[in-house]
């Protein structure tokens, strides 16, 4: 990360795992086009963030289960590949037998519009 070339190329809203992310290191991203989420912990600063966005970092459990069943079940992770055209290949296959599990986790994000107020 203090090189930069982790999020080279990338733009867009980044959700992060939890734990301590130093004040240099979250600011940093921010300037490149890059917004970090992270879940606040104790010595931590408080973020502002939109309601969406906080929605969806609470929902960060789903996303890791993908992950997890990305690594565990379809076997991206566990392979002994030596170049990087077996590992997109690894990549690809993974996901494609992701495509074809029965049961997916999934967000559902939305907003209903109702007549009541909410106060924050």
């Amino acid at each position: 990360m203090k090189s930069g070339n982790l999020l080279k190329g990338v733009t867009g809203k980044l959700f992060a795992d939890k734990g301590y992310i130093a004040e240099e290191l979250f600011n940093k991203p921010f300037f490149a086009g890059i917004h970090l989420f992270t879940a606040v912990e104790r010595n931590m600063k408080e973020r502002c963030m939109t309601l969406n966005d906080r929605i969806i970092l609470g929902k960060r459990a789903v996303i890791e289960s993908v992950s997890n069943e990305l690594k565990n079940i379809c076997q991206i992770e566990h392979t002994g590949h030596r170049g990087f055209n077996s590992f997109i290949a690894n990549l690809i296959s993974g996901i494609a037998a992701y495509s074809f599990l029965p049961e997916k986790p999934s967000v559902h994000v939305g907003f209903e519009r109702t007549a009541q107020y909410a106060l924050f």
